[in-house]
This record gives C-alpha cells, sequence and structure tokens, in this order.
C-alpha cells in the first residue's frame, strides 16, 4: 500500500517467481521491481550456442489505475503500460547479463479516491518453440508462419497442451487484436491444466486457442494436432499440422531416428 510509503520514496522489491501478480494500493512515489527468475540450465546455452534470453510478460488488470509502468534496461526507460491500459500483455525479453527492472511510478492526482496498480507477470526462459504471442509482444515476426517439420516434433514433446481435434469456430477481437479458436478435441495428449473439458458431442471434449488476429485463422475442415503454450491461463497456438501430416512427418523421424520423444500415432 502506497499509505505506508513516504511521498516521493522508492521502494524495492525482487520478482523470483516465474509467475504471479502485484497490486499496489493507493499509489505514491514509485516501486522498483527487478527481475530475477530462477531458471533452470537451458540447452541453448551448452556447446557454444546462442545464450537463452529470458523473456517476461506482463498483464494490467482492467482496473489497472494511479500508475504507469516502465521497463528500465540498462538505465534507460520505455513506457510499457500508461495510466488505464488495454488489458493486453505486454512481453519483453533480455540477455541474462543484461540489467533490467520494472518501475512503477505514481501519477499525481489531486483527490484521494482509492485507486489500484495491479498486474499478472510470467517470468521464463527462452520457449523452445516459438510462442506465438499478442500483437504487443516479443516474438511478432515469424508468429504466423507455418511450422517446420522440426519445430513440430519439438512441439509435441515440449508443448503445454497437445490435442488433436477439428476447428468448430474462429470468432475475432478487433480490440485486443486475437482470433479465438473453437476446438472440438477427440484426443487430448497431454494438457498441463484442463483447457478442454466436457461440453460438445458426447464424449468431446471443447476449448478455446487463441492466436494473434494478423495470423487470420478461418475454420476449415480436417483432423489438426494442435499445440501450444499457457499464457496468463489461456491457450495460444504454436504449431498446427494436419493431423496426416504429421503423421507423415513422425513416422519419417521414427525410421531415421531423428524423433526427439515418443508419441502416439495411430
Amino acid at each position: 500500500s502506497g499509505l505506508s510509503q513516504e511521498a516521493g520514496s522508492v521502494e524495492q522489491l525482487s520478482l523470483h517467481c516465474a509467475e504471479g501478480s502485484l497490486e499496489w494500493l493507493y499509489p505514491t512515489g514509485a516501486l522498483r521491481l527487478r527481475l530475477a527468475p530462477r531458471l533452470p540450465p537451458t540447452s541453448a546455452a551448452v556447446k557454444g550456442g546462442s545464450p537463452p534470453h529470458v523473456t517476461a510478460c506482463i498483464k494490467p488488470t482492467g482496473t489497472f489505475r494511479g500508475a504507469q509502468l516502465y521497463l528500465e534496461r540498462e538505465g534507460m526507460l520505455e513506457l510499457l503500460l500508461p495510466e488505464a491500459p488495454r488489458p493486453r500483455a505486454r512481453c519483453f525479453s533480455w540477455l541474462p547479463q543484461e540489467k533490467v527492472a520494472l518501475f512503477l511510478q505514481a501519477t499525481p492526482h489531486p483527490d484521494i479516491s482509492r485507486r489500484i496498480a495491479a498486474f499478472r507477470y510470467e517470468l521464463r526462459g527462452d520457449w523452445l518453440a516459438r510462442p506465438a504471442l499478442p500483437a504487443a509482444s516479443l516474438s511478432a515476426e515469424g508468429a504466423c508462419r507455418p511450422c517446420n517439420d522440426t519445430e513440430i516434433l519439438m512441439a509435441i514433446c515440449t508443448s503445454d497442451f497437445v490435442i488433436r481435434g477439428s476447428i468448430r469456430s474462429v470468432s475475432n477481437d478487433a480490440e485486443l487484436q486475437e482470433s479465438i479458436i473453437g476446438v472440438s478435441a477427440t484426443r487430448i495428449h497431454r494438457q498441463k491444466f484442463p483447457l478442454f473439458q466436457a461440453g460438445g458431442r458426447p464424449g468431446r471434449p471443447v476449448g478455446s486457442i487463441r492466436t494473434p488476429l494478423r495470423c487470420g485463422a478461418k475454420p476449415g475442415p480436417g483432423t489438426f494436432l494442435f499445440t501450444g503454450w499457457l499464457h496468463f491461463g489461456e491457450a495460444w497456438l504454436s504449431c498446427a499440422p494436419r493431423y496426416r501430416d504429421f503423421q507423415r512427418i513422425y513416422e519419417g523421424a521414427q525410421r531415421t531416428r531423428q524423433n526427439p520423444c515418443e508419441f502416439p500415432v495411430d
């Protein structure tokens, strides 16, 4: 609470958890949030590979008021969230040796009405596959490009969800610049959380997967293998080959012993 802060003071905090939330009541002065996630070692740093990036995503609540959020990188400030922002996620990445922090600065107001600057955050190492995140985030370039065979094989091993199914509907949210793909699942190979639950035809779990609006997702016939990542509790699409194409790719990798993990193929 800003009521416990001295006017003009800057409170220092460190964010170590992989994800969480922050709520600042009656913002006064500023908060400086050091980003220091506890990350496992990644294969990218081994054998002379490029050093792994660290990624952070910030999503304000719909009632974010009373402050502005800046990214502080090597002493320079970049505005991430103005006061009363849209409830969209902003993502950025940095190398482990770079010094980064979030600077949450209270905005002056003539009255003392209740304001809350609150947001959720995710901190993680480099995604192994390309995450298709919202338009104002990292990895915007190439997010709509179809996955190649290697990316598809990695996606089935490392994704938060792997769902075989068909497209029921596609709806677009112009304000959030997102497309929501309604999916009817014929088989749930993996899901870290119950994203797909009963609700469609008997025995057919249904759920929704998001992708950037600019990717132009459209409904179409056939069976797909949907893979992707959880992003603030929502499913985001990574790779979605037609199932028969995936079978061909996987069986070819099996013959040459190139498949990175075992996967049940009908």
